[in-house]
């Protein structure tokens, strides 16, 4: 597929960068107000989000980003330019859950959908999953709200579509 810039190539290497997400601090959750997440650079100021977000919301993993490059060489997101198909969900699990801390259970449970993601940390487990578009979303909803009925964990989706909205 070309673009008017000319036909799209792999990405390599060296066309991975960090793009740094700025954010106001929610109360009683982590104290940070910037995320930074891997991204393979597309052209000049856009880049494909690689990882999936633990504190940004609004952004998941495949999106095309715009960005902006300081001074400092830092690259700032400015906003989400083509939109991956994909959701991000954040599930914490309850320490005195059937799951305990366990954030590979909480992968365990939910790996017949496809979803994949990452663990905040040992001491702070939480899961943050991508969930691509073509996934069975209803039963991703279904198992969600029963993972937080029966205590297993507790869930946010921080990035959605009309599709997820719709199942």
């Amino acid at each position: 597929m070309s673009s008017p810039a000319g036909p799209e190539r792999p990405p390599r290497e060296t066309d991975q960068i960090k793009i740094w997400f700025r954010f106001a601090p929610r109360e009683g959750w982590l104290p940070y107000d910037t995320e930074g997440l891997w991204a393979t650079r597309l052209g000049p100021d856009t880049a494909r989000v690689d990882n999936v977000p633990f504190l940004q919301d609004g952004v998941a993993e495949g999106e095309t980003v715009r960005f902006r490059t300081d001074e400092h060489g830092v690259h700032w997101a400015m906003g989400r330019v083509v939109d991956s198909g994909n959701c991000t969900v954040r599930v914490l699990p309850v320490p005195e859950g059937p799951l305990g801390r366990d954030a590979r259970a909480v992968h365990e449970r939910l790996a017949g959908f496809g979803l994949r993601g990452e663990v905040f940390s040992a001491e702070f487990p939480l899961v943050a999953l991508t969930v691509p578009g073509g996934a069975d979303l209803r039963g991703v909803k279904a198992l969600l709200a029963r993972g937080r009925d029966e205590g297993w964990w507790h869930f946010e989706v921080s990035c959605v579509t009309d599709a997820w909205r719709a199942a």
